[in-house]
């Protein structure tokens, strides 16, 4: 699978496929008995991930997986009702057209992951299901004010489940918080490293495809921004992650590939 791709944005239901097929992403998802969207939700919806953007994905993914995969649709949300988010932005409309589960990360099962390697916790209860799964982060590219970055990989802070790190007077997950941001970014991927992202830059007039840490480094140029300006990018540079699906044959691509 090559690095990474991205391609002049025409339309959801016209560029996606095109780009995923570009990048083999057909050929992949035949590999998995199981694929997680990891979408990003916020209160606000146009901070979040677009139900229309989620629909071009899944439909390719419902097209080329085998027919035993399971899919669903994944989110963890911070300070909102999950289930609430996924009705108001057309996520449950979304799950009952395709017939696939929708997954509230702060309540769903999880077990215990202790790391060496972790920069500040001892612990963390990460869910279950997606230990086991292909996941595939869908973000909008936009400026975070807490993360800098509204990345592929910061997106996985949704999976510290609520009902393990909210605080004890408040619905947001406080407890991540205790020291900067970066380190709980950093911690997360060390239980596991998203397989997989797609970026809806349509802002720009492009969407983006490929390895995780590969597409933030390539996002940032379209906000101006260095490697150095974001925190957890610059963390993971001096303390690197091997993703999971690294060990796996690669084409060797430098950048992106315009098309």
């Amino acid at each position: 699978m090559a690095k990474g791709a991205s391609i002049k944005f025409n339309s959801y239901e016209e560029t996606v496929p095109k780009l995923l097929k570009l990048l083999r992403l057909d050929n992949e998802v035949k590999k998995h008995d199981s694929i997680i969207l990891k979408v990003q939700l916020s209160e606000h919806k146009e901070l979040s991930t677009s139900s229309e953007f989620t629909e071009s994905v899944l439909s390719f993914i419902m097209k080329n997986k085998n027919p035993v995969t399971s899919v669903f649709i994944a989110e963890g949300s911070d300070g909102e009702d999950t289930e609430v988010l996924f009705e108001n932005q057309g996520f449950q409309e979304l799950a009952d057209k395709y017939g696939i589960g929708l997954i509230d990360l702060n309540n769903t099962e999880t077990f215990p992951i202790e790391n060496p390697n972790f920069k500040k916790f001892n612990t963390i209860y990460y869910p279950s299901l997606l230990s086991k799964s292909f996941v595939i982060t869908l973000t909008k590219l936009e400026e975070n004010t807490e993360t800098v970055l509204n990345g592929s990989l910061s997106s996985m802070l949704g999976t510290f489940p609520a009902k393990h790190y909210q605080g004890f007077f408040s619905t947001y997950k406080n407890k991540i918080r205790k020291f900067p941001i970066k380190y709980s970014i950093h911690d997360i991927l060390r239980c596991k490293f998203p397989d997989f992202a797609i970026v809806d830059a349509s802002e720009f007039a492009t969407i983006i495809a490929g390895l995780p840490h590969e597409i933030d480094k390539q996002s940032i140029k379209f906000l101006n921004l260095e490697t150095k300006d974001v925190p957890y990018l610059k963390l993971l540079e001096e303390s690197p992650i091997e993703p999971s699906n690294s060990k796996g044959k690669q084409e060797e691509v430098d950048h992106l590939t315009n098309s």
